[in-house]
């Protein structure tokens, strides 16, 4: 069995905690019956040992697996992962996504992604990455009494988006601890009006707007303090063609959308301005979440 998520943007500037969409970075794992317990590691996180002796998926697997079928088996893990860790492209909703969607699917049990959707709400409180990280594409997404309620639109493929992953971590405690304990009214319309915006740019596809839709007065600039270059990757990138340039989650990944023809010029950009730090240009993804049996 395999099982692949894609990473995820949360937040889009204004859109704290309820807007987020997937992109094509993937992280994979294989599942194989087996008469001990064993894992493999390949990709981000491949140098750190620890993740293999206290991996969350394992935890998250076994729980869901014992609670669906009452029984305790060994199993092969084979991890590849593609997302960086700890840079606000959702790894960790990524683990928790695939964690229960394998459980369901080694057993060849059925479950709708609305189900996993609400299931993931568990280890993760807030939807704006697990939402895209199940359903693929932009989401806007809410919590009401215990259930997720979002709106799907997927991205065209005349898009790309270009990442800026930084050399060093902005902790999401720390980064949530700096941020304000109360916000003016002014400050809050503003969020609200953009947020807003944002989503109507997005679902009438209207790409033009998203530049002055996605700015924000709540969170990115309290948290891209932690690390003053971000400011300068946002300068250079709407310079150089990006429709819209956000903070990824809350960082330090920087999240720059442009049109086909002008992503490689802005990741060319971007390249020369920062060469200590990685630049991708990735495709969308509008699948989510994806299982596929017979792996050889």
């Amino acid at each position: 069995m395999k099982v692949s998520v894609p990473a995820t943007s949360a937040n889009l500037g204004p859109g704290f905690d309820c807007l987020g969409l997937a992109i094509s970075m993937k992280n994979q794992v294989i599942i194989r019956p087996s008469k001990f317990h064993s894992v493999s590691l390949k990709g981000e996180g491949s140098n750190n040992p620890a993740l293999k002796d206290n991996n969350m998926f394992i935890s998250i697997f076994n729980d869901f697996y014992y609670n669906l079928t009452q029984k305790k088996r060994h199993f092969r893990f084979e991890f590849f992962n593609e997302i960086p860790l700890s840079r606000g492209l959702g790894s960790s909703s990524a683990v928790i996504v695939s964690a229960i969607a394998s459980a369901y699917a080694i057993e060849g049990i059925k479950v709708e992604k609305e189900r996993l959707l609400n299931l993931s709400l568990a280890y993760e409180s807030h939807p704006d990455n697990i939402t895209p990280a199940v359903m693929g594409g932009f989401n806007v997404a809410s919590v009401h009494e215990n259930e997720v309620k979002f709106i799907n639109k997927s991205i065209p493929r005349s898009l790309k988006a270009v990442v800026v992953v930084p050399n060093r971590p902005i902790s999401t405690t720390l980064s949530r601890k700096t941020l304000p304990y109360k916000y003016s009214k002014e400050d809050t319309i503003f969020n609200i009006s953009h947020s807003s915006l944002l989503t109507a740019a997005f679902m009438s596809e209207n790409w033009e707007m998203l530049k002055y839709a996605s700015a924000d007065m709540v969170h990115q600039q309290f948290r891209m303090r932690h690390m003053p270059e971000l400011f300068e990757v946002q300068k250079t990138a709407l310079k150089n063609g990006a429709l819209m340039s956000t903070l990824s989650g809350s960082g330090s990944t920087f999240f720059s959308i442009a049109y086909s023809e002008d992503s490689q010029k802005l990741e060319l950009a971007l390249k020369e301005k920062f060469p200590h730090f990685r630049v991708m240009s990735v495709d969308f993804d509008n699948n989510g979440v994806k299982d596929r049996k017979s792996v050889v």
